[in-house]
């Protein structure tokens, strides 16, 4: 017989102590990356390292576009927004009840080349919706109500469903927004710097400054 609470009890216990060592050695590559205090300072390390080896660097300063876009409902200014619009709605459950539920209207992306700008120099970042830490800001929330009519309650009640309304969430990362992105930094033809996700090696975009990074990971091992 299969002890099954003995097992659940040993995979419990499993989970954390992955997790732990897992974030360890995160913290303990996030301490090796080459920190660059100034933008301007990358284009100099780029030119002494090797160009066949990847530099994995952590650098900080504030979102900036040359093309950003105007979000439609929050009134932001932003180089990444996402809009999604859901239904929501009441509908029978099997046992006669009214239940509230909601369904996917809209789902839509919208991305500008964007960098970080501390002043002294600016450097692309591509690639951050993928990057571990990357979270939008919620620009706006709104619900718009269905409008009630005759013919609308008829055809709701036919199909077993009372529309309540939309509900439209715009996310966005603004400009100006302060972050700290540790990737691969490489320079093309023309001279341009952008950080990416390196074939190996980590990949975060955050609020947060490196060491508040590192000592996140820290608290995880030491759990």
């Amino acid at each position: 017989m299969v002890p099954w609470g003995g097992l659940s009890c040993c995979l419990s216990a499993a989970a954390p102590y992955l997790l732990g060592r897992s974030s360890g050695r995160d913290a303990e590559v996030l301490k090796t990356v080459t920190r660059v205090n100034q933008l301007k300072e990358l284009a100099q390390l780029l030119d002494l390292e090797s160009k066949m080896i990847p530099i994995i660097v952590t650098i900080s300063g504030r979102v900036g576009s040359e093309t950003p876009i105007n979000c439609q409902h929050s009134g932001l200014r932003g180089v990444i927004v996402e809009g999604t619009a859901e239904q929501h709605f009441l509908k029978h459950n099997d046992a006669g009840s009214w239940i509230q539920d909601s369904a996917l209207m809209l789902s839509m992306c919208k991305e500008v080349p964007w960098y970080l700008d501390d002043e002294t120099g600016r450097v692309y970042v591509v690639g951050a919706r993928g990057a571990v830490g990357f979270a939008l800001t919620v620009g706006s929330e709104v619900f718009e109500e269905s409008g009630r009519s005759i013919v609308r309650g008829t055809l709701d009640y036919l199909q077993g469903l009372k529309m309540l309304g939309v509900k439209r969430i715009e996310q966005v990362l603004p400009t100006g927004s302060s972050l700290t992105v540790v990737g691969e930094a490489v320079k093309d033809d023309i001279g341009t710097i952008r950080i990416q996700k390196p074939q190996k090696g980590p990949f975060y975009v955050s609020p947060k400054s490196i060491d508040q990074l590192v000592s996140n990971l820290g608290k995880w091992t030491r759990l």
